[in-house]
Formats: structure tokens, sequence, C-alpha cells
């Protein structure tokens, strides 16, 4: 199979989908490994180890994708790469549709096969999603903490605090592996951490892996209202897979914050978790609303890119081996979680949850 890794064009995406390491694993199975010249330079990989292991480069995205069966990227495909796609061509990616109308209707009409690293599941796990998360969790305190300096217009709290005076407040929405991360990078600063989550065994969990440093506290209106005024950082890490993610924050409740906290939210690429929530970049990556700054940035590992494109390969590449060796379809019967990371194929969206997300905002099937 000709497998294409293209270079990522969406803004200060330095990711690639497959470092060296992992193109050689592909080689050696007998497949063409096509890879756009300079793809892997923002992490830290030249054209030369690519050619070193096994691959070609390719000069452009379009004779790439014109060359390819199998597309290996990190982020959803871009309005300008849309015409490149065809009919039959597999893209193994993150999608994150649920937030996307628009792609979706293009995957649809170009009648491609396309697969959601995000909704590749193994019971609860979300084994592609997690190395992302981890890096999200961890990288939302440590650009929260930035943000709360007065020089860049927070309050001027450092979360740690100081002898004498009392440590930053942090609140986690989500137990899940992005706020687990969250929780434990803040912990480390030795902020005052609160995680709410609504599954009372891991409230259970975190209880005990966090050796009760943290709060946990269940998430319902009645404690979150209680919870915010006298917050410094808010992240958001609620996740629903495959579906929007939920607007727990409304405006109002923001207004209870004082001026300069700040809000980062993870959960933007599923369409983000605050009423106040849009999408930004890592050119422009905040915005002010009731006084409080606002980080919405879409791809915020790409901000750490070496490390994350070893991480995203060291889980990806398993099942891209699958899907080359197998073909999709062999793929899909023989491995139960890529077949749940199907989301568009043969011109209709086929993933349930994602296709009720995208009829709620009218963009479903068509």
């Amino acid at each position: 199979m000709n497998i294409g890794v293209p270079k990522e064009i969406k803004d200060k995406e330095n990711r690639v989908a497959c470092t060296p390491g992992g193109v050689r694993m592909l080689a050696q199975q007998g497949h063409t490994l096509l890879v756009e010249t300079k793809a892997g330079e923002g992490s830290g990989f030249p054209d030369e180890t690519y050619v070193a292991a096994g691959a070609r480069i390719v000069p452009g995205a379009a004779d790439l994708f014109a060359q390819a069966d199998l597309i290996l990227k990190v982020k959803e495909p871009q309005p300008s790469e849309y015409p490149l796609l065809r009919p039959n061509q597999i893209l193994f990616t993150y999608l994150h549709l649920a937030a996307e109308p628009e792609l979706a209707a293009a995957l649809m009409k170009r009648q491609v096969v396309a697969f959601g690293y995000e909704t590749v599941q193994i019971e609860r796990r979300l084994p592609l999603l997690e190395p992302m998360s981890e890096i999200a969790g961890r990288m939302s305190i440590i650009v929260g903490s930035y943000l709360l300096a007065k020089a860049q217009g927070g309050k001027g709290v450092l979360l740690g605090g100081v002898p004498g005076v009392l440590p930053g407040k942090v609140l986690v929405l989500g137990g899940g592996t992005a706020g687990v991360n969250a929780g434990r990078m803040a912990m480390g600063l030795g902020a005052d951490v609160t995680i709410l989550e609504v599954d009372l065994e891991k409230m259970r969990f975190l209880d005990i892996t966090l050796h009760s440093a943290a709060h946990t506290l269940f998430s319902n209106e009645q404690n979150l209202m209680e919870t915010l005024p006298g917050v410094d950082l808010l992240i958001g890490a609620v996740l629903i897979p495959g579906a929007r993610a939920p607007r727990l924050i409304r405006r109002e409740m923001l207004r209870q914050l004082r001026p300069g906290s700040v809000f980062v939210d993870i959960a933007i690429d599923q369409g983000g978790c605050a009423q106040t929530s849009r999408p930004t970049s890592h050119s422009h990556p905040i915005y002010e609303e009731e006084g409080v700054l606002h980080y919405c940035v879409t791809n915020m590992p790409g901000a750490y890119a070496r490390t994350a494109t070893q991480a995203l390969t060291n889980v990806t590449i398993p099942y891209a081996v699958k899907l080359a060796n197998l073909g999709w379809e062999q793929a899909c019967q023989q491995v139960a979680e890529l077949r749940a990371g199907l989301n568009v194929c043969r011109g209709q969206v086929v993933h349930p949850t994602v296709a009720q997300a995208l009829a709620g905002n009218g963009g479903g099937p068509k």
C-alpha cells in the first residue's frame, strides 16, 4: 500500500503523523512510504532521517495525496486540503467532527474512508487520544500559570503561593486523562486543586492516586456555582467520546470570577465547554470575555511538537500497520477498537455518536 505522511498546515502545527521509526516499521512490512518534504522538520526530524528509514520524499501535498492510498495525519484536513482527498482513500487522523460539520460534509462528498483517532475505543479508554490529553492537561497549567502573571493580563497570582501567602486556586472540570494530568501538574506547583467529576468510581480512584492532595467534588451546577468564586485558574477538561463537549459554563457563571482570572478550555476541539469558548490558534491564543482570559487553542500539544509526535506515533503505529496490511474492511473486522474509530464511510457518517452530534447542529448525514 502507498502510505502518505503530509506536512501539517494548521497554524503553528509542528507535529507530524509518523516518526522515522514508525516509517521504518511500515516500510519493513513492504509498504511504500511517501513523506512530504519538511513534514517532520518542526518535530526535529529532517527529510534525510525519513529517507534513511525507507521513505521517499515528495515535493508537495498534491503529489502525495494523489499517490497515497492511506493518509496519516495529526490534525483534521484543512479546507485547502479537501480537494486533494479522493474516493476510497483512507484517512487516519484526529477529526473531532462533532465540532466540524463543514469537514464532515467534505469527507462525505469526497467519499473518503475516515478514521478518527479520538473515537478509537477499548472499553472506556481512548488509547489514541490519551497521550495528547496528557500533554494538553499538563500544558494547561503551564499556560494558565503564565497567563495569571500581571504582565500577561492576569490577576497577578502565583499558583504555588509563598510562605505566609495562600496558594492560588485551580478548578478542573472533568477527572479524565486531561483533568488528572492538569490536577497533578497544579499540585506539583503547590496550588489548591479541586477536580469536579460525575463518576464516583473515578473520584475514588483520584482520591487514592492523588493521595488526597486534591479535593474531589461531585460535578453538578450547585457545586460548580459554589466553587467558582475565588478560583484563579479554571480548566475545562470534559469529554464525551465523539460528541460535542457539554457547555457547563454559562456566561453569567464567569462573572463570579475576579477580573484577571484565567480559563483554559482543553475541550475546545469538541466545541468547548463554556458558552464563551471559541477556537483560537497558537498565533493568537487568548481573548477576554467577562474579564476572564480565555485560552482555547485547538491544537495545544502542537506547542511541544517533538514530545507529542513521539507519543502519538507510539500509539497510532500499530493501528496504521493493521490498516496497511489488511485493508480497512478486514482491519475493522479483526480489531474492534479500530471499528469504533470509523467516522465516515461511503458518503455517510457511520459513528452513531458523531452522527447524532452533527444532526444536532445541522451538519448530519446528507
